[in-house]
């Protein structure tokens, strides 16, 4: 971290965060992607924060765009907020920020539409400050945001948002996780809204601990995989015992839409994040963009319509798209 002496008011910076992952069927909590990937305008699917240091000591929502949802604007329950306000902690800063949300991921897709504020937000707001962070040191003011929205600090979503890829995360790390060459991941998001509180609830009921083993199986296995570039191993891996089978009831059209994917030769498929979208990986990409409309039918066949996104495993994550830090006057840190 370098020092921030002097703040320039009126600098601001424009970020992007793309949607997620998370989860990836395996690593419950622990293990996301970045979802770079294009909506059905040709844009990019994800949210963008302008963040503008003020003078005012507090962090503030002036907008929030895109899409028709009644978002918090107050600093403690706004996810991009809560982030920035982590920085600001973080660097016994005395200024201020104004936000700009544009909202481009559906809450309630599991596609990590929350988490995607924070990663924007944290990230402009560096840059306006001059970077006194490294791109990979805001992760865990990332994380304080997400907590404005699931209660918790799980990584999931914001770790690979933040930096791209496949990551592996907790309460206090990010690490970026290798991939297998020429990996696809398919995500289908069908009209219908799966609030995470309804799907965190179904998971209330305790399990056997034969099904903590067999879970624990996968994910070692999983990461082995991964660095030993063992696609086979991949396959047998790429499965959730644990949170699917009592999500899945929430799911219209679930288990159709899985076999579909399947079907198709998928490594594995799931629920994305707390749903109701469903990923799929695969290994080649045409047969990748033949299983996305196979999966699509599915999820007509109960009808229900929906968007399908095709991505690389090894996506880029959350980046400074414009900043304009030359502005006066200054404000003293000291």
């Amino acid at each position: 971290m370098s020092p921030v002496a002097n703040v320039r008011i009126g600098a601001e910076a424009r970020a992007f965060a793309p949607a997620g992952i998370g989860n990836v069927a395996v690593g419950f909590d622990l293990i996301g992607m970045a979802l770079d990937t294009l909506n059905a305008n040709g844009a990019e699917l994800g949210d963008i924060v302008t963040a503008r240091v003020t003078d005012s000591g507090v962090v503030a929502v002036s907008a929030i765009t895109g899409l028709p949802l009644n978002l918090p604007l107050d600093a403690e329950h706004n996810t991009a907020a809560r982030a920035v306000r982590a920085l600001l902690r973080a660097l016994d800063s005395r200024c201020g920020f104004d936000l700009q949300i544009e909202k481009g991921i559906p809450l309630g897709s599991g596609l990590g539409g929350s988490a995607a504020s924070a990663v924007a937000g944290v990230v402009a707001a560096n840059a306006s400050l001059g970077y006194p962070f490294a791109h990979a040191d805001l992760y865990p003011f990332a994380l304080e945001g997400e907590c404005a929205a699931s209660g918790a600090k799980h990584g999931d979503n914001v770790g690979p948002q933040l930096i791209g890829g496949l990551a592996f995360t907790n309460a206090s790390r990010c690490i970026a996780l290798p991939t297998i060459a020429g990996l696809t991941a398919v995500v289908v998001h069908p009209d219908f809204v799966l609030e995470t509180k309804v799907a965190r609830a179904a998971l209330a009921n305790p399990y056997p601990i034969s099904a903590f083993v067999q879970q624990s199986d996968y994910l070692a296995s999983f990461l082995l995989a991964l660095y030993q570039q063992d696609a086979a191993l991949l396959r047998y891996a790429l499965k959730d015992n644990l949170v699917e089978p009592k999500r899945a009831p929430l799911i219209p059209g679930f288990a159709p839409v899985k076999a579909a994917a399947l079907s198709c030769n998928a490594l594995g498929a799931s629920i994305s994040g707390a749903g109701p979208s469903v990923f799929a990986w695969f290994e080649d990409r045409s047969i990748a963009a033949q299983a996305a409309v196979k999966m699509q039918a599915a999820f007509a066949e109960v009808g229900l319509r929906s968007s399908a996104y095709l991505a690389a495993v090894n996506g880029r994550g959350a980046r400074v798209l414009e900043s304009h830090l030359e502005l006066l006057p200054t404000l003293s840190n000291g």
